[in-house]
C-alpha cells in the first residue's frame, strides 16, 4: 500500500494548471534553429479551434529548422500531460527518422542560453511517435539531447529507448504524461500506463550541435528545468498541455494541504 503522501494519490481535475489557455500563446515563446528567440518563422506555432498546431505550410523546406515552443517558468517536481496527435504530411524534406514525430522536453536549459543555430536543448526528451501505418513504433519513448540517465543502476548514454507503449496509428488523440521528481526519478505514461521509467537526469552525451560549453556542464544532475514542446517536420496539434505541480505544503493543518505532494515546501503553506 503507497503511504499517504504519495504521487500515486489522484488530484482533483481542478488542481491542474493549464499551461495552454485553449485561446492563443501567451506564456509561450518559440525558438526555431537558426533564428532568434521568439521568432516565430512561418507561423510555424499557432493557436487555431482551441487546438496548438505545429505546421509548415510557409516553408519551402524543412532545412533541419528544428524547432521548440518553451513554456515561461521552470519547474522541478511536476506531472505533465499533453494530449495530442499527428495530422497531414511531412514537411517537404524532413529527415526519415521525423516522420510522426515531436516530443516533450523536461528538465531543459532556459531558452535564452540557447545559441541561434542551436539545434535541440540540453533536455530530457519524452519522445513523441505516431506509428507510420504499419509495424511497431513505440511513443513515449527516451531520447537525451546533451543528457544522460541512470536506468538500472547503471549510466545510461545511448541516445534514445524505447518504452513500452503500443502503435499509436492514425490521427486519433493520445495522452501522454511524465512525471519528474527532482534529480530522482522520471516517468512515462501514455492513456494512463507507465511505459518507462529511470533516474537521476543530468547534463552529458551528445545528440546537440551549436550550444554554448558553458550551459553544458557534464555530469551535472538536473533539480530543474524548461518545459517545451517540439516542432521536428512533421504537423502536431496539442489540445491541451496541463502541470500538476508536486512540491508544495504537506502540513495536513494547513488549508492548502495537498495529499498528492512528494517534497514539502511548507514556506507555502496556509494556516
Amino acid at each position: 500500500m503507497p503511504p499517504r503522501h504519495s504521487h500515486r494519490t489522484p488530484a482533483p481535475p481542478g488542481d491542474w494548471i493549464q499551461l495552454f489557455n485553449g485561446k492563443d500563446l501567451t506564456g509561450w515563446t518559440p525558438k526555431i534553429t537558426g533564428y532568434a528567440l521568439g521568432d516565430n518563422f512561418g507561423n510555424t506555432f499557432r493557436v487555431e479551434n482551441g487546438v496548438m498546431k505545429v505546421n509548415y505550410e510557409k516553408y519551402d523546406k524543412f532545412n533541419s529548422r528544428f524547432g521548440h515552443i518553451f513554456y515561461k517558468d521552470k519547474f522541478s517536481y511536476y506531472r505533465i500531460a499533453v494530449e495530442y496527435r499527428f495530422v497531414g504530411a511531412q514537411a517537404n524534406e524532413g529527415p526519415g527518422w521525423a516522420l510522426r514525430n515531436s516530443g516533450i522536453m523536461v528538465h531543459g536549459q532556459p531558452p535564452e542560453t540557447m545559441g541561434k543555430d542551436q539545434d535541440f536543448p540540453i533536455s530530457i526528451e519524452v519522445q513523441l511517435l505516431g506509428g507510420s501505418g504499419t509495424g511497431t513504433r513505440t511513443t513515449a519513448n527516451l531520447c537525451t539531447p546533451g543528457t544522460n540517465v541512470v536506468m538500472d543502476g547503471k549510466l545510461f548514454t545511448p541516445h534514445c529507448i524505447t518504452s513500452k507503449s503500443k502503435t499509436i496509428h492514425g490521427e486519433q488523440w493520445v495522452r501522454a504524461e511524465v512525471e519528474v521528481l527532482g534529480d530522482t526519478t522520471v516517468k512515462h505514461f501514455v492513456d494512463g500506463e507507465m511505459v518507462l521509467s529511470y533516474e537521476k537526469p543530468q547534463i552529458g552525451g551528445g545528440n546537440v550541435s551549436n550550444f554554448d560549453p558553458a550551459a553544458k556542464q557534464d555530469g551535472k544532475l538536473l533539480t530543474e528545468g524548461s518545459i517545451s514542446l517540439q516542432s521536428e517536420s512533421h504537423p502536431v496539434e496539442f489540445r491541451k498541455v496541463e502541470l500538476l505541480p508536486l512540491i508544495g505544503c504537506m502540513d495536513p493543518k494547513a488549508k492548502n494541504f495537498k495529499p498528492y505532494y512528494v517534497k514539502a515546501d511548507n514556506t507555502k503553506c496556509v494556516k
